[in-house]
């Protein structure tokens, strides 16, 4: 009998984990959620496109990946959906006719928003065209990324410097809550998988510019104190246990007697190599010692107290399970260099803040404020007028329909009483049905024949006299 096929291909299970919270420590329905946005989607270019693609990629998982903007979409649509979604921040690229790139970063519901100029970028695809061994997106996205924010505040900075203090606390908020939490003592390392590191340039002077490098990494670790034999043999024994398993990572001995050459570097030991020789790769990267948490043996009671015999006899600070790796960042991309050239309040329709280029005076300041406010009162009572005007031409119209509506009713209802009435008499109609009945007919008959009074006499007596009458 032919043996039956297992569907590898249409049955396999994902590789999703069971909860959110077992993969990354930190998981919330309260996590902040990003919109990754292209103004005037078809007039900002591929290139811009491709940038917001690639960002969107780095604010995974908490940002709409499949978002397909129309031209016709306008920021109000987006605003609007914020709250069904429980988007919390807005990034919208735009590119101006001048030809240069923005970015602005709004928080919503209710601002503020930051805008910045994109002076140079460089898209994910040319930073791994330029890598000799380029890191392929993997698992790396299922989790978000760890935010490392460098000079953001000055400690010379105060409430009259170009940049002022509060203005930095500001922007650094924003940027923190791009991404949720991480509770150091309840997130598990492995759920880290890349870093987003925003650098803000110094300057040597207070000349009032604001410029952040944003670079995006893979974390890749990497065992320290092996030779190259021992990394390949250890990788073709993690290869060989796979599904995918194959004879195509396994180190090639036809030509070696035993595995002792391999290890030594040929056949009469030429070109060996031990840990502490070139033989192990030059590990530049900081180091750290990491606790494995592999799977372990279950053993019986007799193997357990042998173990915890020799663990004794041994030296106390010994721990076979520490191993040491080697940390090592791999770009992803994109790079942007962003300039901050305003922060206004609201989602990008309010009071200016901060202003790289213009400058105001106090007085300048104070009659934008009175400005603000008289604009503020305005609209407050255009939506007053508005609301009334509604709440009067609805109350209106439903007073306008209700009396004609009943009386309207109320005349149709009497007349098809009237009409009813009136077809029910003039017809004849009988209302106990028995109009036109055999029964009322065979009476008829009786009471013109002078029979009826035998009739009743017989209906006394149990008798009827119908069935003759009819026969007959």
């Amino acid at each position: 009998m032919a043996k039956r096929r297992t569907k590898r291909r249409t049955h396999a299970g994902a590789n999703n984990p069971a909860t959110p919270a077992v993969a990354n420590g930190h998981a919330d329905t309260r996590n902040p959620k990003s919109m990754v946005i292209r103004i005037g989607a078809g007039e900002v270019g591929t290139s811009v496109s491709q940038l917001a693609t690639d960002v969107r990629r780095v604010m995974e998982p908490g940002t709409a990946s499949r978002l397909r903007e129309r031209k016709a979409n306008r920021l109000r649509d987006y605003v609007t959906m914020c709250g069904p979604l429980g988007v919390t921040h807005l990034m919208l690229f735009s590119r101006s006719e001048t030809g240069n790139t923005n970015l602005r970063l709004a928080i919503a519901p209710r601002g503020p928003t930051f805008h910045f100029r994109v002076e140079k970028y460089s898209l994910s695809k040319d930073v791994m065209r330029a890598q000799r061994r380029p890191l392929g997106g993997g698992k790396e996205y299922l989790t978000p990324p760890l935010l490392v924010m460098n000079n953001f505040t000055t400690p010379t900075s105060d409430a009259k410097s170009k940049v002022p203090r509060h203005l930095e606390s500001l922007t650094t908020t924003a940027f923190q809550s791009l991404f949720p939490p991480i509770n150091p003592q309840a997130t598990p390392l492995k759920s880290i998988r890349r870093v987003l590191l925003l650098n803000r340039e110094a300057s040597s002077e207070d000349d009032g510019t604001f410029v952040i490098n944003f670079r995006h990494y893979a974390i890749t670790t990497k065992t320290v104190g092996l030779s190259k034999p021992l990394k390949r043999l250890d990788a073709a024994g993690k290869l060989m246990k796979t599904r995918k398993g194959g004879k195509g990572g396994l180190p090639n001995l036809g030509s070696l007697q035993d595995i002792s050459e391999f290890m030594i570097g040929g056949a009469n030991g030429d070109g060996y190599m031990t840990d502490g020789t070139s033989g192990s790769e030059a590990d530049t990267d900081a180091e750290v010692e990491i606790l494995e948490s592999g799977p372990r043996k279950v053993l019986s009671a007799k193997a357990r107290a042998t173990a915890a015999l020799l663990e004794s006899t041994e030296d106390a600070d010994r721990n076979d399970n520490v191993e040491r790796r080697a940390v090592k960042l791999v770009e992803l991309g994109p790079r942007m260099r962003l300039r901050m050239t305003k922060v206004e309040e609201g989602i990008c329709s309010g009071k200016i803040l901060w202003h790289e280029y213009k400058v105001k005076s106090k007085q300048e300041m104070k009659e934008m404020e009175q400005r603000w406010e008289k604009r503020l009162k305005e609209k407050e009572a255009r939506k007053k007028q508005q609301k009334e005007n509604v709440e009067k031409k609805r109350k209106e119209k439903a007073d306008s329909r209700k009396p004609n509506s009943a009386k309207t009713k109320g005349d149709d209802e009497d007349e098809d009483m009237d009409d009813y009435d009136s077809d029910m008499y003039d017809d004849g109609f009988d209302s106990e049905g028995l109009e036109g009945d055999a029964e009322e007919q065979v009476n008829a008959k009786l009471e013109e024949g002078g029979k009826w009074e035998d009739e009743e006499e017989e209906i006394a007596d149990g008798k009827s006299a119908k069935k003759r009458s009819l026969k007959t």
